[in-house]
Protein backbone atom coordinates (compact mmCIF):
# COMPACT_ATOMS: atom_id res chain seq x y z
CA UNK A 1 0.00 0.00 0.00
CA UNK A 2 1.40 3.42 -0.91
CA UNK A 3 1.65 6.24 1.61
CA UNK A 4 -1.42 8.04 0.25
CA UNK A 5 -3.65 4.99 0.69
CA UNK A 6 -2.12 4.28 4.07
CA UNK A 7 -2.87 7.81 5.25
CA UNK A 8 -6.39 7.57 3.85
CA UNK A 9 -6.95 4.31 5.67
CA UNK A 10 -5.79 5.79 8.96
CA UNK A 11 -7.97 8.84 8.48
CA UNK A 12 -10.91 6.59 7.67
CA UNK A 13 -10.54 4.81 10.97
CA UNK A 14 -10.52 8.06 12.90
CA UNK A 15 -13.43 9.60 11.05
CA UNK A 16 -15.68 6.54 11.00
CA UNK A 17 -14.60 4.79 14.19
CA UNK A 18 -14.14 1.52 12.33
CA UNK A 19 -11.62 -0.44 10.34
CA UNK A 20 -11.24 0.64 6.70
CA UNK A 21 -12.59 -1.32 3.77
CA UNK A 22 -11.00 -4.69 3.15
CA UNK A 23 -9.84 -3.27 -0.16
CA UNK A 24 -7.07 -1.60 1.83
CA UNK A 25 -5.59 -4.97 2.85
CA UNK A 26 -5.79 -4.64 6.61
CA UNK A 27 -3.27 -7.34 7.48
CA UNK A 28 -0.53 -5.72 5.39
CA UNK A 29 -1.06 -2.10 6.25
CA UNK A 30 -2.52 -1.86 9.74
CA UNK A 31 -1.04 -4.73 11.70
CA UNK A 32 1.34 -2.52 13.65
CA UNK A 33 -0.97 0.47 14.03
CA UNK A 34 -1.88 1.48 17.58
CA UNK A 35 -4.12 4.19 19.00
CA UNK A 36 -1.17 6.58 19.32
CA UNK A 37 -0.30 6.09 15.63
CA UNK A 38 -3.86 6.97 14.65
CA UNK A 39 -3.97 10.04 16.86
CA UNK A 40 -0.60 11.37 15.62
CA UNK A 41 -1.64 10.93 12.00
CA UNK A 42 -4.91 12.77 12.56
CA UNK A 43 -3.13 15.65 14.31
CA UNK A 44 -0.66 16.01 11.43
CA UNK A 45 -3.42 16.15 8.82
CA UNK A 46 -5.93 18.19 10.85
CA UNK A 47 -3.94 20.25 13.40
CA UNK A 48 -6.86 22.53 14.22
CA UNK A 49 -9.53 19.87 14.70
CA UNK A 50 -10.08 17.81 17.85
CA UNK A 51 -9.11 14.17 17.87
CA UNK A 52 -12.27 12.08 17.53
CA UNK A 53 -12.83 9.34 20.06
CA UNK A 54 -11.90 5.87 18.93
CA UNK A 55 -14.82 3.57 19.34
CA UNK A 56 -15.99 0.13 18.41
CA UNK A 57 -17.00 -0.32 14.82
CA UNK A 58 -20.60 0.21 13.81
CA UNK A 59 -19.96 -1.01 10.27
CA UNK A 60 -22.61 -3.25 8.79
CA UNK A 61 -21.93 -6.95 8.83
CA UNK A 62 -22.90 -9.65 6.37
CA UNK A 63 -26.35 -10.94 5.52
CA UNK A 64 -27.98 -13.93 7.11
CA UNK A 65 -30.02 -16.62 5.45
CA UNK A 66 -32.47 -19.31 6.42
CA UNK A 67 -31.29 -22.45 8.19
CA UNK A 68 -33.75 -25.08 9.40
CA UNK A 69 -31.33 -26.61 11.88
CA UNK A 70 -32.37 -24.33 14.75
CA UNK A 71 -36.06 -25.13 14.17
CA UNK A 72 -35.35 -28.87 14.11
CA UNK A 73 -33.35 -28.68 17.36
CA UNK A 74 -36.11 -26.71 19.05
CA UNK A 75 -38.75 -29.19 17.88
CA UNK A 76 -36.66 -32.04 19.28
CA UNK A 77 -36.36 -30.20 22.58
CA UNK A 78 -40.13 -29.71 22.80
CA UNK A 79 -40.76 -33.33 21.84
CA UNK A 80 -38.55 -34.51 24.69
CA UNK A 81 -40.98 -33.00 27.21
CA UNK A 82 -38.03 -32.19 29.46
CA UNK A 83 -38.26 -28.86 31.27
CA UNK A 84 -35.62 -29.42 33.96
CA UNK A 85 -32.11 -30.82 33.78
CA UNK A 86 -31.45 -34.35 34.97
CA UNK A 87 -28.53 -33.97 37.38
CA UNK A 88 -26.23 -36.86 38.30
CA UNK A 89 -23.60 -36.78 41.05
CA UNK A 90 -19.86 -36.93 40.53
CA UNK A 91 -18.09 -40.17 41.35
CA UNK A 92 -15.39 -42.56 40.15
CA UNK A 93 -14.98 -42.10 36.40
CA UNK A 94 -13.01 -43.30 33.40
CA UNK A 95 -10.59 -40.80 31.88
CA UNK A 96 -9.49 -41.61 28.32
CA UNK A 97 -6.12 -40.23 27.27
CA UNK A 98 -3.96 -40.62 24.17
CA UNK A 99 -1.94 -43.81 23.74
CA UNK A 100 0.80 -41.58 22.30
CA UNK A 101 2.81 -40.15 25.22
CA UNK A 102 3.59 -37.06 23.13
CA UNK A 103 -0.11 -36.31 22.67
CA UNK A 104 -1.27 -36.52 26.28
CA UNK A 105 -2.94 -33.16 26.84
CA UNK A 106 -2.98 -30.90 29.90
CA UNK A 107 -6.73 -31.56 29.95
CA UNK A 108 -6.01 -35.10 31.13
CA UNK A 109 -4.01 -33.80 34.07
CA UNK A 110 -6.75 -31.28 34.83
CA UNK A 111 -9.59 -33.81 35.03
CA UNK A 112 -7.48 -36.20 37.09
CA UNK A 113 -6.40 -33.38 39.40
CA UNK A 114 -10.00 -32.31 39.93
CA UNK A 115 -11.04 -35.80 41.01
CA UNK A 116 -10.66 -37.63 44.31
CA UNK A 117 -8.03 -40.14 43.26
CA UNK A 118 -10.48 -42.92 42.41
CA UNK A 119 -10.69 -42.43 38.64
CA UNK A 120 -9.49 -45.01 36.12
CA UNK A 121 -7.10 -43.92 33.36
CA UNK A 122 -7.46 -45.77 30.05
CA UNK A 123 -6.23 -45.50 26.48
CA UNK A 124 -8.72 -46.04 23.63
CA UNK A 125 -7.51 -49.60 22.95
CA UNK A 126 -8.16 -50.83 26.50
CA UNK A 127 -11.46 -52.45 27.60
CA UNK A 128 -13.97 -50.55 29.69
CA UNK A 129 -14.63 -51.92 33.18
CA UNK A 130 -18.14 -53.29 33.85
CA UNK A 131 -18.14 -51.26 37.06
CA UNK A 132 -16.00 -48.82 39.03
CA UNK A 133 -16.31 -49.46 42.71
CA UNK A 134 -19.97 -50.19 43.35
CA UNK A 135 -21.43 -48.42 40.33
CA UNK A 136 -21.95 -49.70 36.81
CA UNK A 137 -22.89 -46.25 35.50
CA UNK A 138 -20.10 -43.72 35.23
CA UNK A 139 -18.97 -40.86 32.98
CA UNK A 140 -16.20 -41.46 30.46
CA UNK A 141 -14.13 -38.28 30.06
CA UNK A 142 -12.59 -38.07 26.57
CA UNK A 143 -9.41 -36.01 26.99
CA UNK A 144 -7.86 -36.86 23.63
CA UNK A 145 -6.50 -34.02 21.48
CA UNK A 146 -9.04 -32.96 18.83
CA UNK A 147 -6.93 -34.32 15.99
CA UNK A 148 -7.20 -37.84 17.44
CA UNK A 149 -10.95 -37.71 18.00
CA UNK A 150 -12.16 -38.82 14.55
CA UNK A 151 -9.98 -41.93 14.54
CA UNK A 152 -11.06 -42.73 18.10
CA UNK A 153 -14.75 -42.69 17.18
CA UNK A 154 -14.22 -44.59 13.94
CA UNK A 155 -12.44 -47.41 15.74
CA UNK A 156 -14.86 -47.85 18.65
CA UNK A 157 -15.68 -51.50 19.25
CA UNK A 158 -19.15 -52.68 20.27
CA UNK A 159 -18.36 -52.45 23.97
CA UNK A 160 -17.35 -48.80 23.68
CA UNK A 161 -20.22 -47.97 21.31
CA UNK A 162 -22.70 -49.29 23.87
CA UNK A 163 -21.40 -46.69 26.35
CA UNK A 164 -21.33 -43.76 23.90
CA UNK A 165 -23.97 -41.79 25.84
CA UNK A 166 -21.60 -41.78 28.82
CA UNK A 167 -18.88 -39.98 26.85
CA UNK A 168 -17.96 -36.47 27.97
CA UNK A 169 -16.38 -34.21 25.33
CA UNK A 170 -14.58 -30.91 25.91
CA UNK A 171 -14.38 -27.71 23.86
CA UNK A 172 -12.78 -24.30 24.29
CA UNK A 173 -9.29 -22.89 24.56
CA UNK A 174 -6.04 -23.70 22.80
CA UNK A 175 -6.05 -27.33 23.97
CA UNK A 176 -9.63 -28.39 23.21
CA UNK A 177 -10.71 -26.14 20.34
CA UNK A 178 -13.99 -26.90 18.56
CA UNK A 179 -14.94 -30.55 18.09
CA UNK A 180 -18.55 -30.07 16.95
CA UNK A 181 -17.83 -30.82 13.25
CA UNK A 182 -16.23 -34.14 14.20
CA UNK A 183 -18.99 -35.12 16.62
CA UNK A 184 -21.73 -34.12 14.19
CA UNK A 185 -20.16 -36.34 11.55
CA UNK A 186 -20.88 -39.32 13.81
CA UNK A 187 -24.26 -38.16 15.12
CA UNK A 188 -22.93 -37.26 18.55
CA UNK A 189 -24.27 -33.70 18.78
CA UNK A 190 -27.53 -34.17 20.65
CA UNK A 191 -29.20 -33.39 23.97
CA UNK A 192 -28.10 -36.57 25.75
CA UNK A 193 -24.41 -36.21 24.87
CA UNK A 194 -22.39 -34.55 27.61
CA UNK A 195 -20.26 -31.65 26.44
CA UNK A 196 -18.26 -29.13 28.43
CA UNK A 197 -16.90 -25.72 27.52
CA UNK A 198 -13.67 -25.29 29.45
CA UNK A 199 -13.52 -22.22 31.68
CA UNK A 200 -10.65 -23.27 33.93
CA UNK A 201 -6.87 -23.20 33.70
CA UNK A 202 -4.93 -26.25 32.55
CA UNK A 203 -1.61 -27.63 33.84
CA UNK A 204 1.41 -26.99 31.67
CA UNK A 205 2.33 -29.73 29.16
CA UNK A 206 4.94 -32.30 30.09
CA UNK A 207 4.15 -32.48 33.79
CA UNK A 208 2.85 -36.05 33.71
CA UNK A 209 -0.42 -37.75 34.59
CA UNK A 210 -2.01 -37.94 37.98
CA UNK A 211 -2.61 -34.33 38.97
CA UNK A 212 1.04 -33.75 39.85
CA UNK A 213 0.70 -30.06 39.02
CA UNK A 214 -1.26 -27.34 40.78
CA UNK A 215 -4.98 -27.96 40.40
CA UNK A 216 -6.87 -26.03 37.73
CA UNK A 217 -8.28 -22.67 38.74
CA UNK A 218 -11.49 -20.89 37.81
CA UNK A 219 -11.03 -18.49 34.89
CA UNK A 220 -14.52 -16.98 34.90
CA UNK A 221 -14.91 -13.22 35.29
CA UNK A 222 -17.49 -11.25 37.27
CA UNK A 223 -18.32 -8.36 34.96
CA UNK A 224 -20.87 -6.54 37.10
CA UNK A 225 -24.58 -6.81 37.77
CA UNK A 226 -27.53 -6.98 35.42
CA UNK A 227 -30.73 -4.93 35.72
CA UNK A 228 -32.02 -7.35 38.36
CA UNK A 229 -28.91 -7.01 40.48
CA UNK A 230 -27.65 -10.49 39.58
CA UNK A 231 -23.96 -10.96 38.86
CA UNK A 232 -23.00 -11.30 35.21
CA UNK A 233 -20.25 -13.75 34.29
CA UNK A 234 -17.94 -14.21 31.34
CA UNK A 235 -15.75 -17.17 30.48
CA UNK A 236 -17.36 -19.61 32.90
CA UNK A 237 -17.43 -23.36 32.30
CA UNK A 238 -20.69 -24.63 30.82
CA UNK A 239 -21.94 -28.24 30.68
CA UNK A 240 -24.86 -30.02 29.06
CA UNK A 241 -26.03 -33.60 28.57
CA UNK A 242 -26.39 -36.73 30.68
CA UNK A 243 -23.43 -36.12 33.01
CA UNK A 244 -23.69 -32.32 33.28
CA UNK A 245 -24.20 -32.56 37.05
CA UNK A 246 -21.18 -34.82 37.53
CA UNK A 247 -18.71 -32.52 35.81
CA UNK A 248 -20.31 -29.44 37.40
CA UNK A 249 -19.96 -31.07 40.81
CA UNK A 250 -16.35 -31.99 40.17
CA UNK A 251 -15.60 -28.42 39.21
CA UNK A 252 -17.60 -26.74 41.98
CA UNK A 253 -15.82 -28.83 44.62
CA UNK A 254 -12.64 -27.17 43.36
CA UNK A 255 -14.11 -23.64 43.44
CA UNK A 256 -14.69 -23.52 39.68
CA UNK A 257 -17.96 -22.10 38.37
CA UNK A 258 -19.86 -24.34 35.97
CA UNK A 259 -23.24 -23.51 34.51
CA UNK A 260 -25.47 -26.48 33.59
CA UNK A 261 -27.81 -25.96 30.65
CA UNK A 262 -29.62 -27.74 27.84
CA UNK A 263 -27.71 -28.49 24.65
CA UNK A 264 -29.12 -25.59 22.62
CA UNK A 265 -27.94 -23.01 25.15
CA UNK A 266 -24.62 -24.78 25.63
CA UNK A 267 -23.95 -24.62 21.90
CA UNK A 268 -24.28 -20.85 21.89
CA UNK A 269 -21.80 -20.58 24.77
CA UNK A 270 -19.37 -22.93 23.04
CA UNK A 271 -19.34 -20.94 19.80
CA UNK A 272 -18.93 -17.72 21.77
CA UNK A 273 -15.77 -19.16 23.30
CA UNK A 274 -14.67 -20.39 19.86
CA UNK A 275 -14.98 -16.83 18.58
CA UNK A 276 -12.66 -15.58 21.31
CA UNK A 277 -10.06 -18.29 20.75
CA UNK A 278 -9.92 -17.72 16.99
CA UNK A 279 -9.96 -13.93 16.89
CA UNK A 280 -7.70 -13.05 19.81
CA UNK A 281 -4.98 -15.47 18.83
CA UNK A 282 -4.80 -14.56 15.16
CA UNK A 283 -5.07 -10.79 15.69
CA UNK A 284 -2.23 -10.89 18.21
CA UNK A 285 -0.02 -13.54 16.62
CA UNK A 286 0.72 -11.51 13.49
CA UNK A 287 2.38 -8.62 15.37
CA UNK A 288 6.07 -7.75 15.23
CA UNK A 289 6.37 -7.96 19.01
CA UNK A 290 5.08 -10.71 21.33
CA UNK A 291 1.46 -9.90 22.10
CA UNK A 292 -0.86 -11.25 24.77
CA UNK A 293 -4.65 -11.28 24.89
CA UNK A 294 -4.89 -8.14 27.01
CA UNK A 295 -2.78 -6.28 24.44
CA UNK A 296 -5.28 -7.18 21.73
CA UNK A 297 -8.14 -5.82 23.84
CA UNK A 298 -6.23 -2.62 24.59
CA UNK A 299 -4.52 -1.77 21.29
CA UNK A 300 -6.26 -3.73 18.54
CA UNK A 301 -9.88 -3.72 19.67
CA UNK A 302 -11.22 -2.39 16.37
CA UNK A 303 -9.68 -5.25 14.43
CA UNK A 304 -10.87 -7.83 16.94
CA UNK A 305 -14.37 -6.36 17.01
CA UNK A 306 -14.76 -6.27 13.24
CA UNK A 307 -13.49 -9.82 12.84
CA UNK A 308 -15.82 -11.07 15.59
CA UNK A 309 -18.88 -9.54 13.99
CA UNK A 310 -18.05 -10.87 10.56
CA UNK A 311 -17.77 -14.41 11.95
CA UNK A 312 -20.81 -14.04 14.21
CA UNK A 313 -23.00 -13.07 11.27
CA UNK A 314 -21.94 -16.19 9.39
CA UNK A 315 -22.64 -18.35 12.44
CA UNK A 316 -26.28 -17.30 12.26
CA UNK A 317 -26.73 -18.38 8.68
CA UNK A 318 -24.26 -21.24 8.44
CA UNK A 319 -24.86 -23.05 11.73
CA UNK A 320 -28.11 -21.56 13.02
CA UNK A 321 -26.27 -20.15 16.04
CA UNK A 322 -27.16 -16.68 17.31
CA UNK A 323 -24.78 -15.59 20.04
CA UNK A 324 -26.31 -14.24 23.24
CA UNK A 325 -26.63 -10.46 23.43
CA UNK A 326 -23.58 -8.79 24.94
CA UNK A 327 -21.08 -11.37 23.69
CA UNK A 328 -18.63 -8.66 22.62
CA UNK A 329 -18.61 -7.17 26.11
CA UNK A 330 -18.04 -10.60 27.66
CA UNK A 331 -15.18 -11.51 25.34
CA UNK A 332 -13.38 -8.21 25.79
CA UNK A 333 -13.82 -8.60 29.55
CA UNK A 334 -12.15 -12.02 29.44
CA UNK A 335 -9.19 -10.54 27.61
CA UNK A 336 -8.95 -7.53 29.89
CA UNK A 337 -9.29 -9.49 33.14
CA UNK A 338 -7.61 -12.82 32.30
CA UNK A 339 -5.51 -12.14 29.22
CA UNK A 340 -2.38 -10.66 30.76
CA UNK A 341 0.48 -13.06 30.07
CA UNK A 342 -1.65 -15.29 27.82
CA UNK A 343 0.33 -15.31 24.55
CA UNK A 344 -1.41 -15.03 21.20
CA UNK A 345 -0.45 -18.19 19.34
CA UNK A 346 -1.24 -20.09 16.15
CA UNK A 347 -0.73 -23.85 16.35
CA UNK A 348 -0.49 -25.96 13.19
CA UNK A 349 -2.12 -28.97 14.86
CA UNK A 350 -5.03 -26.91 16.16
CA UNK A 351 -5.65 -24.69 13.12
CA UNK A 352 -8.55 -26.83 11.87
CA UNK A 353 -10.12 -26.75 15.35
CA UNK A 354 -9.70 -23.06 16.22
CA UNK A 355 -9.39 -20.82 13.15
CA UNK A 356 -10.65 -23.05 10.33
CA UNK A 357 -13.97 -24.11 11.87
CA UNK A 358 -16.34 -21.28 10.98
CA UNK A 359 -18.91 -21.29 8.17
CA UNK A 360 -19.13 -18.71 5.41
CA UNK A 361 -16.59 -16.52 3.66
CA UNK A 362 -14.90 -14.85 6.61
CA UNK A 363 -12.68 -12.59 4.60
CA UNK A 364 -10.98 -10.77 7.45
CA UNK A 365 -10.07 -13.96 9.33
CA UNK A 366 -8.78 -15.43 6.07
CA UNK A 367 -6.65 -12.36 5.39
CA UNK A 368 -5.01 -12.54 8.79
CA UNK A 369 -4.35 -16.30 8.57
CA UNK A 370 -2.77 -15.91 5.14
CA UNK A 371 -0.68 -12.98 6.36
CA UNK A 372 0.49 -15.11 9.30
CA UNK A 373 1.63 -17.82 6.92
CA UNK A 374 3.10 -15.67 4.14
CA UNK A 375 4.69 -12.86 6.16
CA UNK A 376 5.22 -14.23 9.66
CA UNK A 377 6.28 -17.79 8.89
CA UNK A 378 3.45 -19.27 10.96
CA UNK A 379 1.08 -22.11 10.01
CA UNK A 380 3.65 -23.57 7.65
CA UNK A 381 2.36 -27.09 8.13
CA UNK A 382 -1.27 -26.45 7.20
CA UNK A 383 -3.26 -25.55 4.11
CA UNK A 384 -4.66 -22.11 4.83
CA UNK A 385 -7.73 -21.40 2.67
CA UNK A 386 -7.18 -18.51 0.24
CA UNK A 387 -8.73 -15.11 0.78
CA UNK A 388 -12.16 -14.97 -0.91
CA UNK A 389 -11.87 -13.06 -4.17
CA UNK A 390 -15.33 -11.54 -3.89
CA UNK A 391 -18.23 -11.29 -1.49
CA UNK A 392 -21.71 -12.21 -2.67
CA UNK A 393 -23.64 -11.59 0.56
CA UNK A 394 -25.72 -8.46 1.02
CA UNK A 395 -25.16 -6.09 3.94
CA UNK A 396 -27.05 -6.88 7.13
CA UNK A 397 -29.09 -4.31 9.03
CA UNK A 398 -28.79 -6.21 12.27
CA UNK A 399 -25.57 -4.64 13.49
CA UNK A 400 -26.29 -1.04 14.34
CA UNK A 401 -25.58 1.32 17.19
CA UNK A 402 -24.19 0.27 20.53
CA UNK A 403 -22.42 -3.08 20.39
CA UNK A 404 -21.69 -3.72 24.04
CA UNK A 405 -24.17 -4.54 26.76
CA UNK A 406 -22.37 -2.30 29.25
CA UNK A 407 -23.01 0.81 27.18
CA UNK A 408 -19.41 1.21 26.00
CA UNK A 409 -19.24 2.60 22.46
Amino acid sequence: MNSLCFTFALTGILSRGCAPSHAFQLPVSLLSVTRDDLIRTHQMMHPSSPVPALRRSTALGMATWSNGQAIKEYQDFLASGQSELDVKDDGPSVIVHSSNPNNITPLTDAIVGLGKGNDLLLTPNEPLPPAIGETTSYPIYITLPPYELREFIQQLDEEWKARAEDFVFFSGGKICGVVEPTLREFGMCRDAMTQVTVGFSLPKPGTGLGGTTRKPEDMSCNIGADVNGENKWAGESVACGKWNGAIAGRLSENAIRCKTVFYREWRRAMWERALYDAVWNVVGAVRDEPTDHSDVAMFFELEASDMMWEIANHLRGGLAVTLIYGFEDRLFSIAEMRGKGEPCELNDNMFDYIQNVFPGRNRMLSEYCNYAKDKRGLLQGVNVPPVPSELTELPSKIRQGNLRADGTI
